[in-house]
C-alpha cells in the first residue's frame, strides 16, 4: 500500500505543478485588461465583489506563488473574450466564468485575506456600485443603463 500513496501522493503534485509561461502569459493579460473587461461588464456580472476580490489577491506580493498561478488563470478565463458559453448571451453568459472563479477561490481560499475582500468592496464603493444582493439578481439587472 505505500507504494501506492506514493504514486498517488506523486501524480498529486505533478497536477498541481505551475506553468511558470503560463503564469506569465496570464498575468500580462490580466494586468491589462481586467479592469476594462470588468467596467463592460459590470452590470452583468453578479460576482463583481469576488473577481475584484481574486484581482487583489492574485497581485498581492504576498500571495503564494501557486495561488497566484491559479487566480491568474481563473481572471484570464474571465477576460478571454472566447470561452464555452459567450459572455453576451443574456442570463447564461458569465456561468462558466463563474464556475471556473468559484472553483479557482474554492481552491485557494486560504490566500483570499479579509484585506483583498476589503479592496473589493472599497472598489465597488468608491465607483458608487453596492455589492449584489442574490436577490436583486433573480429579480433582474443590478445596474441600469
Amino acid at each position: 500500500m505505500p507504494e501506492r500513496t506514493s504514486e498517488m501522493d506523486q501524480a498529486a503534485e505533478e497536477t498541481l505543478r505551475v506553468d511558470p509561461v503560463k503564469l506569465e502569459r496570464d498575468s500580462k493579460l490580466v494586468l491589462s485588461r481586467f479592469w476594462g473587461k470588468l467596467r463592460d461588464s459590470l452590470s452583468r456580472i453578479p460576482f463583481a465583489e469576488k473577481v475584484i476580490a481574486a484581482y487583489y489577491a492574485a497581485t498581492d506580493p504576498a500571495t503564494a506563488f501557486r495561488a497566484k498561478a491559479i487566480l491568474m488563470g481563473a481572471l484570464a478565463y474571465f477576460i478571454m473574450p472566447v470561452d464555452v458559453v459567450p459572455d453576451f448571451i443574456a442570463v447564461l453568459g458569465f456561468t462558466d466564468d463563474a464556475a471556473v472563479l468559484m472553483l479557482a477561490l474554492r481552491t485557494v481560499s486560504g490566500a483570499m485575506l479579509p484585506r483583498h475582500h476589503d479592496q473589493a468592496r472599497a472598489w465597488l464603493l468608491g465607483h458608487r456600485i453596492s455589492p449584489t444582493d442574490p436577490a436583486e439578481v433573480q429579480a433582474g439587472p443590478v445596474i441600469e443603463n
